[in-house]
């Protein structure tokens, strides 16, 4: 294959591989066990039926769930655009379908980037987390029934936090059931607190990211989005989420339902802040969440979060190994596929338990040497022991990103030298840099022979100086985006290759449209505590605009009894709970649920105040002064190149 030509002009059009790419991927190639089938095996084991190419539609016909885009992934062997360990691991994600795990114990796989586990109990079905959407858990719950005959839903386990595992819930249960209360729904310590609140204040950062780490926008295609690593892609149907009314609080905690006892053990801090694994005696079934799947996990997702803790989640997978070692003979989690007998099961678990405390160890090590994020990423080594271990390899989590995220979770962005305290941000640090380098021409030339040589890592570097210097600069934009792809199709973990491609796809076409952002939907909000709609507020706050504002608001809600005052003072919005100003400017009397309809723009403040929804003293248009006062962020902004908006 001839070395691709970097373009003079953007173009829309993906490229070739380099012979620099598919140097790497034959080196791949030979290094590791491709020979080894029994992923492939056990991904396919058990199988009773499935939904055509898992295709799932909304009541109004649009499809949120379908792997039909992903039938290149047909091919055995990877092309040259593409990792062969990442291709590998998308073709075991392309099973679809509901899988026996073992007599009593099923999974719905495929129809969504997670698993709905069901076990059965003496009269009914317990569900294990329900999938992102609603759409996504009824068809999964159809084709249980469809297979195993229809049997009532006697309780649901949500085992973690993520909206994927949760998402779905009114797809399984409906609304006589809720109403019953008769069906329990059992998750985690905080879990609400957790679920509602970990992607609210930084939400709108944080979705426009996860483009970037699950690529929804990129063509699915071999030179485009094959995976995301622990699944295909992240489903688009209805979310709401539902409230818990178990909690397990400890480790050692038990449960009997519907004659099934289920052992816990709580993991928080982990793949999520609040997570919990379980075992069951009657089918010696473990299922250890999204803790030990068959890939490294990450340690801080692109989309951003709080730094998981390497060490805490090693140490619970010591725990499980101690409280069930020996014991489980089959293995689940909520992605990827089974695995089966004791001697497997302990081996997984003690290799995916000394991979966190090695990235752990070896990073502090190394920090505590003096060596910065980046030089240990350079530096650390996987043992050959779980280099060739496939569930170790990094398709969604790896290495290289998790070292950098254990050194910020210890000492922060900052590597104490002076000269990364205070830089220039990226467009005045990019001219001067052009201009350090003689110009765009100059760098240019130079960043395009280091282009044939393929050190496209560097030349990423250096051409993005340039586009944020000048993005209209058409050759670098185009030059830029010819490395991005390079670099992601060279990259084994999937996001990164999402990344990348996207990342490149941006620079030739630029952001994609995409509709206004939609309401909060009323549920979460409903779920949201009024601490927590407070400190969503105040993120929004323009304080160049409040400079010298000062508001005083008092709140009461008569359906939670609880009493707030709210002021703006020195361009900060802060609260006191179970107060009232006497001096307020405005005091304001109603039902916490009519103030979710606001936000939720299914009424207005005028038009609830007229219906009698609303009872205010004072001078209600200190209210409206305050909300004139907050920004309304964009769904989309500038990642590759310069913010064409100024934000002040």
């Amino acid at each position: 294959m001839n070395q691709p030509v970097a373009s003079e002009r953007s173009s829309e059009t993906p490229k070739q591989a380099s012979s620099a790419v598919i140097a790497q991927h034959q080196a791949m190639l030979k290094a590791l066990p491709f020979e080894d089938a029994a992923d492939f095996d056990d991904a396919s084991r058990g199988f009773l039926g499935t939904i055509e190419n898992a295709r799932i539609t909304s009541p109004q016909g649009r499809v949120v769930w379908s792997l039909e885009p992903y039938g290149f992934l047909s091919d055995a062997e990877a092309p040259a655009t593409v990792n062969p360990s990442l291709w590998r691991q998308a073709r075991l994600n392309m099973q679809h379908g509901l899988f026996e795990v073992v007599p009593g114990v099923y999974q719905v796989r495929g129809l969504d980037i997670a698993n709905m586990t069901l076990i059965e109990g003496d009269s009914g079905v317990i569900v294990v987390d329900t999938l992102t959407s609603i759409e996504g858990a009824r068809a999964a719950m159809e084709l249980y029934f469809k297979h195993r005959g229809p049997r009532p839903v006697v309780a649901v386990i949500f085992t973690h936090t993520h909206t994927d595992h949760w998402g779905g819930a009114r797809g399984v249960l409906d609304e006589d059931v809720l109403a019953s209360g008769r069906v329990p729904i059992i998750a985690p310590n905080l879990f609400m607190e957790h679920a509602v609140s970990e992607n609210i204040i930084a939400g709108p950062a944080m979705i426009r990211r996860a483009q970037y780490q699950f690529g929804p926008f990129l063509a699915k295609g071999p030179r485009g989005q094959v995976d995301c690593g622990l699944g295909k892609s992240m489903a688009a149907g209805a979310v709401a989420l539902l409230r818990p009314t178990d909690l397990v609080m400890a480790t050692g905690d038990t449960r009997v339902i519907d004659g099934v006892e289920f052992e816990f053990q709580m993991a928080p801090n982990s793949e999520a802040p609040a997570e919990m694994h379980f075992y069951v005696p009657r089918y010696k079934l473990l299922n250890l969440a999204e803790n030990c799947t068959h890939n490294l996990h990450n340690l801080l997702p692109f989309r951003g979060a709080d730094v998981r803790d390497a060490l805490a989640w090693s140490k619970y997978l010591n725990e499980a190994l101690r409280l069930w070692g020996g014991k489980a003979q089959v293995m689940c989690g909520q992605h990827h596929w089974p695995v089966w007998g004791r001697e497997r099961i302990d081996t997984m678990i003690r290799q995916q338990r000394d991979i966190y405390k090695l990235a752990h160890d070896q990073t502090i090590r190394l920090m505590n040497h003096g060596l910065t994020a980046g030089e240990i990423a350079e530096t650390i080594r996987l043992p050959k022991s779980l280099e060739g271990a496939w569930h170790s390899r990094g398709y969604y989590g790896h290495i290289r990103h998790n070292v950098k995220a254990i050194y910020q979770k210890y000492l922060g962005w900052y590597d104490a030298n002076p000269v990364n305290l205070d830089p220039l941000p990226p467009v005045e640090a990019g001219k001067k840099y052009v201009e350090y380098m003689g110009g765009a021409e100059a760098l240019l030339s130079r960043a395009k022979t280091d282009f044939a040589k393929g050190e496209f890592r560097f030349v990423a570097q250096a051409v993005s100086h340039l586009v944020f210097a000048d993005p209209d600069n058409q050759a670098a934009r185009a030059l830029l985006a010819d490395t991005f792809e390079q670099l992601g199709y060279a990259a084994e973990s999937a996001t990164w290759r999402n990344a990348y491609l996207f990342g490149a796809q941006e620079l030739r076409q630029g952001m994609p449209k995409a509709p206004p952002r939609p309401p909060i939907p009323r549920e979460t909000l409903a779920a949201l505590r009024t601490e927590q709609l407070w400190d969503a507020l105040g993120v929004r706050l323009n304080g160049p605009k409040a400079e010298g504002k000062h508001i005083v608001l008092n709140w009461r809600f008569t359906d939670t009894a609880e009493h707030f005052v709210l002021t703006l003072e020195n361009c900060a919005l802060t609260y006191s709970e179970g107060a009232q100003s006497p001096s307020a400017d405005a005091s304001f009397l109603l039902a916490r649920s009519t103030l979710d309809e606001v936000i939720a723009k299914q009424t207005s403040f005028p038009e609830a105040i007229a219906v009698g929804k609303i009872e205010v003293g004072g001078n209600p248009m200190r209210l409206a002064e305050l909300m004139g006062l907050m920004d309304e962020f964009p769904r989309m902004f500038e990642i590759v190149e310069p913010k064409r908006m100024v934000v002040t």
